[in-house]
């Protein structure tokens, strides 16, 4: 979760836990100590934050424009157009290094410090730093919000469901937008197959999901160990109820069900 942007914290904060996670693998620095590439140990968007936004053209409003663009698009404008990407990726290539480069060379710095620290003791210190973040233990969820508290209009966000409440985070951001204990909620479930309606005394949110049964399943979850009676639902079609045994909690930032079980690598990840 870490790696994959779920755990937001400063950058100093980032290297730091790379090179506690250095430090349980490997023990003390050494040059002949294994090294795992940098994507295993440090967010690898915040190195591509870094680089310069590609700049867009300007769209072409006249219909005549348009037609002499596509045929200068096919012959030696094309061409030169197609060069200048290829320098201009280049370029971007060559600074993603050099960032990562320098990242690399700050965990190592700090991971020289570290000598002597057990593997326990640097897992341990590793949890605590993590645990800063108040979100921590919850199972996060990206979701589309069409009922929004905050703003009008469909909003990304990271809906986290906790041992005590259900809380709504801006991607990124260490502060819920808003929060719920589960006595506020009076009713939850699934209006279709990619939309959770989550009622919260007066107002009703909608989130649009791909993991609606995840959704309720982990509320029912978190309802039926806290001896809370199941809130009513509402008239949509809903979801299958829980089992007679409920699954098993998930713990810490490695729940049993979480978005990102089946995700791409961060890359690819669109926030």
């Amino acid at each position: 979760m870490v790696l994959r942007g779920y755990v937001p914290t400063s950058e100093e904060t980032l290297q730091t836990l790379a090179a506690l996670r250095l430090q349980s693998l490997n023990s003390d620095f050494s040059t002949h100590a294994p090294f795992p590439r940098l994507e295993e140990l440090f967010p690898p968007h915040v190195l591509h934050a870094r680089l310069p936004a590609p700049r867009r053209r300007p769209p072409t409003k006249c219909r005549g424009a348009r037609l002499r663009a596509g045929l200068l698009a096919g012959g030696l404008w094309g061409q030169a157009l197609a060069k200048q990407r290829a320098e201009r990726d280049q370029r971007l290539r060559g600074r993603l290094r050099e960032e990562g480069a320098s990242t690399m060379a700050a965990i190592v710095e700090k991971w020289k410090l570290l000598q002597g620290m057990g593997r326990p003791e640097a897992m341990a210190a590793y949890v605590a730093l993590v645990r800063e973040w108040p979100g921590f233990g919850s199972t996060l969820f990206d979701v589309d919000l069409r009922t929004s508290p905050v703003g009008a209009g469909p909003q990304r966000l990271w809906l986290g469901i906790g041992a005590k409440a259900v809380s709504l985070y801006k991607p990124g951001e260490p502060e819920p937008l808003d929060s719920f204990c589960y006595g506020r909620i009076s009713s939850f479930g699934a209006s279709d197959s990619s939309t959770f309606r989550l009622s919260v005394e007066d107002r009703d949110l909608l989130f649009e999901t791909s993991q609606v049964d995840e959704i309720a399943q982990l509320l029912n979850t978190y309802l039926a160990s806290a001896g809370t009676r199941q809130p009513p639902r509402p008239p949509e079609p809903v979801t299958s109820p829980p089992t007679s045994d409920p699954p098993t909690l998930p713990q810490g930032l490695c729940p049993v069900a979480g978005p990102w079980q089946h995700r791409p690598p961060v890359g690819s990840f669109h926030s």
